[in-house]
C-alpha cells in the first residue's frame, strides 16, 4: 500500500549543541508534527544532527506517528537517517520492526519525505499492513 500525506512542522525545539570541533557542531532537537492526507494524526521525533560551515549536514532521528491509517488507529515507529549536501537530499525512514501498536500492529515499510519551496513536506511511506480480524 502507497499512502502519500503532507505535515507541518508544529515545534522544532533544537538544543544547544553538545559538542563541536573546528565549526561543525553537533545538536539535539525535539520536533513536533500534524499528518494529514492517507496518515492523519501526529508525529514525536527526536533527532541528533551534525552541520558544517560549508552546508553539509546529516540527522538520525526515531519519531512515532500516532493516528489513522485506513481507518486503523494506532501507532508505528520510524527510523530516520539522511544528508544534505549542496542543495541534494538522501534519506531513508524504515519503519522499526514490531513497532506497531493497536489496530497498525504487524505494520512493515518504508518512507521518503519532500520538502518543498515553500517550506511544506510531502511524507510518502510504502507499507504492508496485515489483515484485520474478523
Amino acid at each position: 500500500m502507497k499512502l502519500s500525506s503532507t505535515f507541518v512542522l508544529d515545534a522544532f525545539e533544537q538544543a544547544d549543541p553538545y559538542d563541536e570541533v573546528d565549526g561543525v557542531p553537533l545538536a539535539r532537537a525535539e520536533i513536533r508534527k500534524t499528518f494529514s492526507g492517507d496518515i492523519v494524526g501526529t508525529g514525536a521525533v527526536q533527532m541528533l544532527s551534525a552541520r558544517s560551515a560549508d552546508g553539509g549536514a546529516g540527522y538520525v532521528a526515531l519519531e512515532r506517528i500516532t493516528g489513522t491509517i485506513g481507518g486503523r488507529k494506532g501507532s508505528f515507529a520510524l527510523l530516520h537517517i539522511g544528508t544534505m549536501s549542496d542543495g541534494a537530499t538522501w534519506g531513508r525512514w524504515p519503519v522499526v520492526p514490531g513497532s506497531g501498536t493497536g489496530e497498525l500492529a504487524g505494520l512493515r515499510g518504508e518512507g521518503t519525505i519532500e520538502i518543498h519551496g515553500d517550506g511544506t513536506h510531502a511524507f510518502h511511506l510504502d507499507i504492508e499492513l496485515p489483515p484485520t480480524a474478523g
